[in-house]
This record gives C-alpha cells, structure tokens and sequence, in this order.
C-alpha cells in the first residue's frame, strides 16, 4: 500500500494494491460503511434537487398522455421580453412540472405569482433594462391543465393549492429519484 500526503492541510490519498483509492486525513481512513455508501431514495419533494425533479416529473407527464400539448407550443414566446421561442420542443411539460413543484412547496400561487416568478429583464437597448412579467396564457392554460388532471385545485384564499392525489403523485415521482448522501 502507498501513501501520498498533501501538503497545507489537504486530505491524504491512499492507494491499496488494487489500485482503489481512498481519501484520508490525519491518518485515519474515511472509507464510507456499506449502509453509507447505498444510494437512498427520497420521501417527498423536498429531499430531491430542483432541477433532478422536474425533469423527471416532466417525463412522467410526457409519458402519461394526460397533458395535451396546445397547437400554439411551437410558435409561442414565453414572454414579451424574450426574443424567440424556447429551442426544447419539450418546455411545456418542464414549465408544467416546475408549477406543479412551486405549488407544492408554496401553495396560493396564481397566475400573477406565476407571470413574476417566470418573468425577467427587458433589454431596452441603450436604455436600462427593467423587469418584466412573463406570459400569463401559458401560466393560466398550464393551471387548467393541472387542474383537470387533480393535481391542483382552487385555494379559497386565492390561487392554486396541491391535491391529495397531486401531492402522492408528486412524492412516487421524488421516490424514484436517487439521493447522494
């Protein structure tokens, strides 16, 4: 077995004669247990990263069929301060799934909230550059769509609320997603 230690306090690399390498410090080996080294699956929403989530829940709502894809998908800005159309043919479903997760974590979200979640800065040229809501259509034809499939229903406080049906879909989905721990 060799050792190589750093200098100024880096851990130390330890390679055994198979050729594996471990990371230690101070001389004491941080090999992980084999219950550590499992990859385990998340609970809920919340235990998953953003990014890993919606595009696995897009894909779960692509494969559903339950979503239909309105005509208008391929031609359509999705703000006024955006120069083109967005280059994924599948943003629906990703702006879809990101809805369905801001709702929820939040909860009483609306068009309005979804228009400035969404929304950005104008480029004015040479003039300064202000902020700028995004297309209230899509937010408000995506919350339908939601809402005909049970995931989401009309709070009595205003705005959009999670299902029972909606919150179980969306936590099966986060447990097929691996953690790293």
């Amino acid at each position: 077995m060799m050792v190589e230690p750093w200098r100024w306090g880096l851990p130390w690399v330890v390679i055994d004669d198979s050729g594996a390498v471990e990371e230690a410090r101070r001389g004491k080996s941080s090999s992980k247990t084999q219950k550590q080294q499992k990859m385990e699956t998340a609970r809920n929403v919340k235990d998953v990263s953003p990014h890993e989530f919606v595009k696995a829940y897009a894909a779960h709502l692509k494969r559903s069929g339950h979503v239909e894809l309105p005509e208008w998908t391929d031609l359509v800005k999705t703000a006024t301060f955006k120069e083109l159309a967005p280059y994924d043919p599948d943003w629906y479903y990703i702006r879809a799934a990101s809805m369905a997760r801001k709702i929820y974590l939040r909860g009483g979200l609306g068009v309005g909230a979804f228009r400035r979640i969404y929304g950005g800065s104008k480029r004015n040229g040479s003039r300064p550059p202000h902020f700028c809501k995004s297309s209230g259509a899509i937010a408000r034809h995506i919350l339908k769509q939601l809402q005909n499939m049970n995931i989401v229903e009309i709070d009595t406080k205003g705005g959009r609320k999670i299902t029972s049906i909606g919150q179980r879909d969306l936590d099966q989905v986060a447990g097929r997603i691996a953690v790293a721990r």
